[in-house]
């Protein structure tokens, strides 16, 4: 059988294995690649063609078989995809980017909440909790007793938690809280 005559089978029952294959599937993408198939087959097959009496009858029933083989390799890989050892699950980069964006946004609020506290009240965060002081050594820097550095604590901390919350419900949706001049500077 020459290309011309196959091309010609082709043209004239194409629509009706599409249509067959849909019917059979109810699904577009899936007839389009049956239809692929089929002719595929048809054309391994082209010799035996000419012998056909009924190039339709024939070709639909070659387009059922493909859509049996299909099911079945389907079925096949799904059954052997169940055989295989559940995939670990990979963490989505996207929420460490959003848990990155939400500390820079927390760590703005609180530099710009640091800004506003008293210097006294500044000093001991900045010492205690940055610089990682005893309350001894603090109240050796600073000059002052330790059961003043541990008030001042206590105070600080409670001004900054309402500050840096304060900050985060202010801030806009996209932006950042906006930090002191002092801050950015690093003149803490």
């Amino acid at each position: 059988m020459d290309q011309q005559l196959f091309a010609e089978i082709y043209d004239a029952h194409a629509r009706a294995v599409y249509a067959h294959a849909f019917r059979m599937t109810s699904d577009r993408t899936g007839a389009e690649d049956i239809v692929s198939l089929t002719f595929l087959e048809a054309w391994r097959l082209r010799e035996t063609l000419d012998g056909v009496t009924s190039h339709r009858a024939w070709l639909l029933g070659v387009a059922t078989n493909v859509m049996r083989n299909t099911r079945r390799a389907a079925r096949r890989h799904r059954e052997a995809m169940t055989r295989l050892p559940r995939p670990e699950a990979v963490p989505d980069p996207a929420d460490a980017v959003v848990s990155r964006i939400a500390d820079t946004a927390r760590a703005s609020a609180a530099l710009a909440a640091l800004g506003e506290l008293r210097r006294a009240d500044r000093e001991v965060i900045l010492l205690s909790v940055w610089a990682g002081l005893s309350h001894a050594e603090v109240a050796t820097a600073c000059g002052t007793k330790e059961a003043t550095v541990r008030s001042r604590l206590s105070r600080a901390r409670s001004r900054l938690r309402e500050l840096t919350t304060a900050g985060l419900a202010a801030e806009p949706a996209g932006g950042h809280a906006s930090v002191p001049r002092t801050t950015r500077e690093g003149n803490l």
